[in-house]
């Protein structure tokens, strides 16, 4: 196995690649689209996010429940994911993410999004990044009309994203001393620090003090 095959270059979305919310652009998108739903998608959220606290989720997750894509159907939402994955979300990638991103390709490095947004809309991003690999919120079966529940549904989220990552190099002889890891939160923290080359993209403040007191690389990828 060559040096280069070795290497896989682990990517967060929102705040990394991305400087935008790509759901909470979808969700934007569905509200006018479909403005009846919001009455009950925003019971469905207040209802989640309650019942998640109540269950002793960590508010982070609670708040992160799919209640406010209740009642859209998954064929909707890879529709639309689609179009403002190109129309809108593209131009809110910025020319730093871009340069790594081929960067890394030039190096002969696999190229893999591990995001805790909603499958559709990742997926429809990794194809406008020409990512090798995604992996997004979401069953392995989407068909019908979403609950809101994440029940039986893959969940790259917080920690969630560490036994992804370790299945997704083992699967692809990667040597994960030798991957690079990505992230702009706290929250993608327990996947980047599994990588040999952590990479701090825009860190909020938590990320900054942890990446520094960690010696792992800090960039800034301005708008």
């Amino acid at each position: 196995m060559g040096e280069t095959s070795e290497v896989a270059a682990y990517f967060d979305l929102d705040g990394t690649l991305l400087n935008a919310s790509s759901e909470k652009t979808l969700t934007g998108l569905l509200a006018r689209r479909r403005p009846w739903r919001i009455p009950h998608a925003t019971v469905a959220w207040t209802l989640g996010t309650t019942f998640g606290l109540l269950t002793g989720k960590a508010p982070y997750d609670a708040l992160r429940n799919r209640g406010h894509l209740s009642l859209a159907s998954w064929r909707v939402l890879e529709q639309y994911s689609d179009e403002i994955a190109t129309s809108t979300l593209k131009a809110k990638v910025s020319q730093g993410a871009w340069e790594r991103l081929e960067w890394h390709r030039n190096q002969g490095h696999r190229l893999v999004l591990v995001t805790a947004t909603v499958a559709p809309m990742a997926e429809a991003m990794a194809r406008v990044l020409g990512m090798d690999e995604v992996y997004g919120c979401g069953p392995k079966s989407r068909t019908g009309w979403l609950s809101g529940s994440e029940r039986g549904w893959s969940v790259p989220r917080r920690k969630g994203k560490v036994p992804i990552v370790q299945q997704d190099a083992a699967e692809h002889g990667h040597d994960l001393s030798k991957c690079y890891g990505y992230g702009n939160t706290l929250a993608d923290s327990w996947f980047m620090q599994i990588c040999g080359h952590a990479i701090a993209v825009n860190p909020e403040s938590s990320l900054e003090k942890h990446a520094n007191q960690h010696s792992w690389d800090i960039v800034y990828w301005p708008s």
